[in-house]
């Protein structure tokens, strides 16, 4: 059960590991994009690609939909970033019951964006968990973890990519000794939380730290970017980086507009040095080709 890339990671393993696939769980078609033309969930391809069933239910709290998983008669269920939280009945419905693979090192970041958020707070380590499932959001206990470092300008996309391969290998392994495998209670005082992510949460003004607004723009892609309106228009940092030196100028002030550098002062007397940015109405782009249409200078505000 998975919808994304990093889900569809996790089931090419599963079927690279000889298991057999009773059926493959997905979220419904949505359109997107320009022209809202329907597309398909990597993991939906991917099960199409190997002739697996592929279910794709509207509403999973009906008994038809019960009645239809249970006759699966599977041994146990894997859910890896299906999008839904799952009832009961559904957790209980196999012998071994239902494990999930998530994107952080529990309980730290439960919730539905471990991965973002880890960037956005300044998490120099994340990780990913395999965990035996219960009714709670990400509660269950813990069957296996693995650590990995975040880069220095890693962002979610890359990091979330790289996960998923951890994520792939660990599930592997958990299934394999899932027999022996001594399931770990969570310390429950120390959960955080990775809530969904609203527009809203990208939007920054020049007040904030550069490195705070460089993580954010790291951590908030690709939805929803960080923002803030230049002109009366959204001006979205699409990749940035604090730059290390202090300048007493307010915030907002260019500091620097040359050739392929750009840097602005911040609050806490920090600059960010932006290398690509996008003005609401043009395309995304390195700096150099937005200061040629610009034609800002040293000194000008950019709030």
């Amino acid at each position: 059960m998975g919808t994304p890339a990093a889900a569809a990671v996790s089931l090419q393993r599963l079927v690279d590991d000889g298991h057999e696939i009773a059926a493959v769980y997905t979220q419904p078609d949505r359109p997107s994009g320009r022209g809202n033309k329907i597309t398909f969930s990597p993991v939906k391809q991917f099960a199409l690609e190997h002739n697996l069933t592929v279910l794709q239910p509207t509403k999973i709290r009906t008994d038809d939909a019960i009645a239809e998983f249970r006759s699966f008669n599977a041994e146990i269920a894997v859910v890896v970033a299906y999008g839904r939280i799952l009832p009961d009945s559904f957790l209980n419905a196999f012998p071994h019951g239902a494990i999930n693979v998530h994107f952080s090192l529990l309980p730290k970041y439960r919730g539905a964006a471990p991965v973002n958020w880890a960037i956005v707070n300044g998490e120099s380590v994340t990780g990913v968990t395999t965990m035996k499932m219960d009714a709670g959001l990400d509660t269950g206990d813990i069957l296996l973890q693995e650590e990995t470092m975040i880069g220095e300008d890693e962002d979610s996309i890359s990091l979330m990519s790289r996960l998923g391969e951890i994520g792939a290998d660990l599930l592997s392994k958990t299934l394999a000794d899932l027999g022996s495998i001594g399931p770990r209670v969570q310390d429950h005082d120390a959960a955080t939380l990775a809530p969904i992510m609203k527009k809203e949460d990208g939007k920054f003004d020049w007040s904030f730290s550069a490195d705070r607004i460089a993580r954010m723009a790291r951590g908030f892609q690709p939805f929803p970017t960080t923002y803030t309106l230049f002109d009366e228009r959204k001006l979205t940092i699409w990749k940035a980086r604090s730059r290390d030196e202090k300048v007493v100028a307010e915030a907002g002030t260019v500091v620097s507009a040359a050739g392929d550098e750009l840097s602005v002062s911040c609050g806490e007397d920090s600059v960010l040095e932006i290398s690509e940015l996008q003005l609401e109405g043009k395309k995304r782009m390195p700096v150099r080709d937005f200061l040629n249409g610009m034609k800002l200078k040293v000194g000008d505000r950019l709030s």
